[in-house]
């Protein structure tokens, strides 16, 4: 793997009350080799070159260790927006463990988000944050059913895979859920795949289910995007654009509807589905920590 040149790389968040961001956003890699075919990150309004290729980023952990040692306030640190973090080189190169380590340290909190069950690896690390700090653990999870998980996701491992190690975390104790972003309209947005989701992520012991009912079409992205629905599902494209046109966000016509099942499966299986709600449940540990700290 490629090292690139950094200056920074633990950056204040520039949004508040979001399900990604947090006090602070981290990017230790960039780039991802997970071919999702509805990547936004794909676009070019990021300025990420050759984005299918996974560069580190040269002395990460020794830039990472320098911010956060000189940070006037601690909080929570988030990644995995922009490239996921537990991406196949992690497991050699350890940099998402060693900032992970450095996190715990300087008293830092954590907002995973990724499609790797390489995650659960890091079981103990999570836990030892949780001891102080808000811990929140994400899993992108689209499709129920790992051949189709194979076709939109392709260099991720699939489904069934992912849910195994949300059981990991949730065994020990961690705050963890599903991320089902974005349902994809005419592929994911059918009732029974929102349906074996919500079911799915009860049994291995999630809390919640985040749907958003958007996916992002922009740019060289959506020509990227129109490429693989006319290798996988023909036909598809067309729809697409007599649907949507050139609009930005092309939202499930389903999307009411769709909400509705989530929500009736949610409250079928005792998980949280409102974001308001799910923020809420994750800060509730970390603030009893606290209360009974003091």
């Amino acid at each position: 793997m490629e090292f690139v040149p950094a200056r920074q790389i633990v950056a204040r968040s520039k949004e508040d009350g979001s399900f990604y961001s947090y006090d602070y956003n981290m990017n230790l890699y960039r780039g991802c080799c997970h071919g999702c075919i509805y990547c936004d990150s794909r676009c070019d309004c990021y300025r990420v070159e050759d984005f299918d290729r996974v560069r580190g980023k040269k002395n990460a952990l020794e830039i990472v260790g320098r911010e956060l040692r000189y940070k006037q306030k601690t909080g929570v640190v988030a990644t995995g927006a922009m490239s996921d973090p537990y991406n196949p080189f992690e497991e050699e190169h350890e940099l998402t463990r060693g900032a992970l380590e450095l996190i715990d340290r300087y008293g830092f909190g954590i907002s995973m988000l990724t499609k790797s069950p390489l995650v659960a690896r890091d079981t103990g690390l999570y836990q030892r944050i949780a001891h102080h700090s808000l811990v929140s653990v994400k899993m992108t999870i689209t499709a129920a059913d790992d051949e189709l998980c194979r076709i939109l996701e392709p260099g991720v491992a699939p489904t069934s895979q992912r849910f195994g190690a949300i059981r990991a975390l949730a065994d020990a104790g961690l705050f963890t859920g599903i991320a089902l972003v974005p349902v994809l309209p005419f592929i994911t947005d059918t009732d029974e795949n929102i349906r074996e989701l919500a079911a799915m992520t009860a049994a291995a012991g999630g809390k919640y289910v985040y749907m958003e009912t958007s996916v992002t079409l922009r740019m060289n992205q959506r020509d990227y995007y129109y490429q693989k629905l006319d290798r996988h599902f023909p036909g598809l494209r067309e729809e697409y654009v007599r649907t949507f046109g050139e609009r930005y966000r092309a939202t499930t016509p389903r999307h009411r509807e769709l909400r509705r099942i989530l929500a009736e499966e949610c409250r079928r299986h005792g998980l949280l589905y409102k974001l308001t709600d799910i923020l809420a449940a994750q800060k509730k540990p970390y603030e009893q920590r606290q209360l009974r700290l003091f």
